[in-house]
């Protein structure tokens, strides 16, 4: 490596630092510290560039770059996370955080965190009380089970239901031996459970009379029904009718367990989309227990709900890991909010999961082109309303898509254009398609339109 393709000194480059706002040096030698260490972690990262054959950088953009790190290690807030719009269309994006809460929920979160609360603690008798208890009344109401109980995920609340079988077997259909994300399966959670996992039926086709054998001869004793909410099977198939399954798991005396994954508590077929099954309609169906996820289609906090007889949540709620997977006081204020806005009636209003798949193509390609209007003829040039496919996702209604509405953006690189609009304050993800940025208007939430609005006129060359 010759002198002109080594880094420059630490030293150089706290002199340059010294000469910016921010970075002018310190009386306080824990400050000086933590300067010198970003200016060292930006060489050693410079020389890694280098080692790779990339072209150095100068030193005021190394100077950036330490002023970077140390605003980034400053925030107050110390976060990590930074808000983003989401113009994918995806409205359950794993990778952006997945559901959006309802706007109570914050509140209700806030309110949890900030002080003490009457968590565990019965104020007429002045001593400790039952836990917070909204979360279960709320899950009763709307699913007619008899309890519930509340853990951290989904995965947490099958394993806990799961574990009911003690060391005996737990039934499954081949069809619904699924990975449910994350690389885990459903075999595994068996196994972690305790439990000996009894295959039955095949991959595309599983009657209820497959179970028939291992719970005669008391080999199972849970049957566990898994939704295949990530992906869809066509063609030659069959899966137990869930009335008449549960008829056969009750005649013998053992447990049925449905997980039915994203928890619709909504009917989906209305706005469209395919049948999703609802805890209410496995619970009238006769599972003893249901399991679901409360930051999917519920559109709260990532939670794991589970519903059911009495008798058995009480067993699971004695067992020793529900309270490892025990969910903290804001969780549980947060997600009773959110339950509290489907007895309102209001899901389709304060819920954004809810409002963006309720809202109409008509409505979105108003705020389109109300949008396109108010771009400067700069970026109205390039700039179209076009319509879209939006997606649930998350592992939820797969194959389903929604009509949407959004601003389809053509320049001579969306790429790089995408890469502007990732990189801006707020930063916005779309996609690249056909040669151009697609911004689906369905996943941004219409109080963000004008910073939608700022963030493209702003990655748009002004020429």
């Amino acid at each position: 490596m010759t002198n002109a393709d080594r880094p420059p000194s630490v030293e150089r480059l706290l002199t340059a630092l010294r000469r910016r706002d921010g970075l002018d040096g310190t009386s306080d030698p824990r400050e000086s510290d933590a300067v010198l260490e970003i200016a060292r972690s930006v060489i050693e990262a410079e020389r890694g560039r280098l080692a790779d054959g990339r072209p150095p950088r100068t030193l005021l953009e190394l100077a950036d770059a330490a002023v970077e790190v140390r605003e980034r290690f400053a925030d107050p807030l110390g976060s990590g996370l930074t808000p983003v719009l989401n113009a994918t269309g995806v409205i359950l994006h794993t990778n952006l955080g997945r559901a959006p809460w309802p706007d109570v929920a914050v509140a209700a979160a806030m309110r949890a965190a900030a002080g003490y609360s009457l968590l565990e603690f019965d104020r007429a008798a002045g001593r400790r009380g039952p836990r917070f208890r909204a979360v279960e009344d709320h899950l009763i109401a709307l699913t007619g089970a008899e309890d519930a109980l509340v853990t951290v995920n989904n995965a947490a609340a099958l394993v806990l239901a799961v574990g009911l079988a003690g060391r005996r077997g737990v039934a499954v259909s081949r069809g619904e031996l699924v990975e449910i994300g994350g690389n885990v399966r459903i075999p595994e959670i068996v196994k972690r459970a305790g439990a000996r996992l009894i295959e039955v039926g095949t991959t595309n086709r599983t009657r209820t009379a497959d179970f028939e054998a291992p719970l005669a001869e008391g080999r199972a004793t849970v049957v566990l029904r898994v939704h295949p909410s990530n992906f869809s099977q066509a063609g030659f198939v069959e899966s137990p009718d869930p009335v008449s399954l549960g008829r056969l798991v009750h005649d013998h005396e053992a447990i049925l367990v449905d997980d039915v994954g994203s928890g619709a508590l909504l009917d989906t077929t209305p706005f469209g989309l395919a049948y999703e099954p609802m805890p209410r309609d496995r619970i009238a169906a006769g599972a003893d227990l249901v399991t679901f996820s409360g930051d999917k289609l519920v559109g709260g906090p990532q939670a794991g709900l589970i519903v059911g007889r009495a008798d058995l949540i009480a067993r699971i709620r004695r067992d020793p890991l529900a309270r490892a997977v025990r969910p903290d006081k804001v969780t549980l204020a947060a997600v009773a909010a959110t339950l509290g806005l489907y007895r309102a009636g209001r899901a389709t209003i304060d819920i954004p999961v809810w409002r963006m798949i309720a809202d109409t193509k008509e409505s979105l390609e108003d705020r389109a082109l109300a949008l396109l209007a108010g771009l400067p003829a700069h970026a109205a040039d390039v700039v179209s309303v076009s319509p879209m496919l939006s997606a649930v996702g998350g592992g939820s209604l797969p194959g389903q898509l929604l009509e949407s509405v959004g601003l389809v953006v053509r320049g001579p690189s969306p790429t790089a254009l995408a890469a502007r609009l990732r990189a801006g304050d707020p930063p916005v993800i779309g996609h690249v398609e056909s040669e151009a940025v697609w911004l689906d208007l369905r996943t941004v939430d219409r109080r963000d339109d004008a910073a939608l609005a700022g963030a493209l006129i702003r990655a748009l060359p002004k020429t």
